[in-house]
């Protein structure tokens, strides 16, 4: 890329801005045209499930500045269409067509859609956006009855810890035997406790066999024959993600944008992929192509498709990094290192941390409210998971005058390692669990 150029980002969370924060600190003194499908600039998306679900913020408080001046074309509101690969043109609505001279692609992911759920009823709601939250507030503020939320992964579980806060009666449905099962049995009990403290009411290995609505409330008859009542229910079952518009682009969309580990989109020389929607082979786990739905990922991903697009498809280097995430749930803290997902067997690391092993290969780490003990796994994952030889080109250099780790990622970097977090996001004060009375 030079001057001159056009660079097109398509989706306006963290992945795009980094993406363009990283250009512009890279030189890149084209033109930067950013699309985004929601009405508002970039946010911090963690927020929608805790603080602003809660109104303990309001949604300006959740805003992501950029740290440089972006000098970008904002087109926010506007849903890309559809992408002509050959012509170098992305179309959105109107008949209107954007040409680019690179793209990156940073679309994110949308809900998972419950079959037979009445999406038409305004009480039944999915929380990915900001504007999702506000219309979760307002179906709670219709009635004081018990709240469902039908889903035991970590935005399920976040939901049903923001409600308690709020003092309201919640049931989470899950069809797993155990909240975030998928993290061990140590977690899964952990956090089940956390659950029966707080008197946040459990329904698992059981899934919803008939939904009825009435001129109140919504009513869930459950396979277990359970009958609840809600005022709302939010349903937290996953994610597809955004590449119904890349149809006919002659990019392979198979569970996101297929790429090379360089982020390059397979068989495009002037595309890239950042965040959620990129199906990429890190080549610290192995060369099988996967997606991460992490916020970390969200950034780094981001800046390291930015580099790749400015490098060129030939001198651009893997992108490998450490996966890791963290959340808080009640007054307790979760972190992921590495990817747990991928393990087969299950080990105890240390009191409070699991070890996940695929082949005899320590493959992630997760701890439930262990932060010390994370931060040894965090660098023991990192030497037993290295970048694999040859060494890459290094990165390229930047030219921001403020340091990037400080600015950027120790927000994230500091709460996941430190021993006394704070949230990742501005908020007046950390959420006090503790005020509910336990049961």
């Amino acid at each position: 890329m030079s001057d001159g150029d056009r660079i097109v980002i398509v989706g306006a969370g963290v992945a795009g801005l980094r993406s363009a924060e990283r250009l512009r600190e890279l030189g890149f003194d084209g033109e930067i045209v950013l699309v985004g499908d929601e009405p508002r600039k970039p946010y911090h998306r963690p927020m929608v499930s805790k603080e602003l679900i809660t109104g303990g913020v309001k949604p300006v408080a959740a805003s992501l500045e950029p740290y440089l001046d972006l000098d970008v074309h904002w087109r926010l509101g506007t849903r890309a269409t559809w992408l002509d690969s050959k012509e170098r043109t992305v179309h959105l609505p109107g008949g209107e067509s954007l040409w680019y001279d690179g793209l990156i692609i940073a679309t994110g992911v949308y809900p998972r859609h419950l079959p037979g759920s009445p999406r038409h009823d305004p009480r039944v709601r999915v929380l990915r956006t900001v504007e999702d939250s506000l219309a979760v507030r307002r179906a709670l503020g219709n009635s004081n009855k018990s709240v469902v939320v039908i889903g035991s992964g970590l935005i399920g579980n976040e939901f049903a810890a923001s409600m308690r806060y709020m003092g309201r009666d919640v049931t989470l449905i899950g069809h797993a035997k155990a909240p975030l099962h998928r993290f061990g049995e140590r977690i899964a009990s952990a956090l089940t406790k956390e659950h029966q403290h707080h008197r946040a009411k459990l329904a698992m290995n059981t899934e919803v066999r008939n939904w009825i609505s009435t001129k109140e409330t919504v009513g869930l008859h459950l396979t277990n024959n359970q009958f609840l009542v809600a005022s709302c229910v939010v349903l937290s079952i996953g994610s597809v993600p955004a590449v119904d518009w890349l149809r006919g682009s002659e990019l392979t969309i198979d569970d996101g944008v297929l790429c090379e580990a360089t982020l390059f989109a397979t068989g495009a020389e002037d595309v890239v992929v950042a965040g959620d929607v990129a199906k990429w082979p890190n080549l610290r786990i192995d060369e099988t192509p996967r997606r991460v739905e992490h916020w970390m990922n969200g950034v780094e991903s981001g800046r390291a498709a930015a580099e790749s697009l400015m490098l060129g498809r030939g001198n651009a280097r893997p992108y490998t990094p450490l996966p890791r995430a963290w959340s808080s749930l009640y007054d307790a803290r979760l972190q992921t290192v590495g990817m747990p997902s991928l393990g087969k067997d299950t080990i105890e690391l240390s009191d409070g941390v699991t070890g996940f092993v695929r082949d005899g290969r320590l493959i992630g780490a997760a701890g439930w409210d262990r932060p010390k003990a994370m931060i040894h796994w965090t660098a023991e994952l990192d030497r037993r998971l290295p970048v694999p030889e040859p060494v890459f080109p290094a990165p390229a250099p930047s030219t921001a005058d403020t340091p990037i780790g400080e600015d950027i990622l120790a927000p994230f970097e500091r709460d996941f390692l430190s021993e006394t977090p704070t949230e990742a996001v501005p908020a007046p004060e950390r959420m006090p669990w503790a005020r509910v009375p336990a049961g």
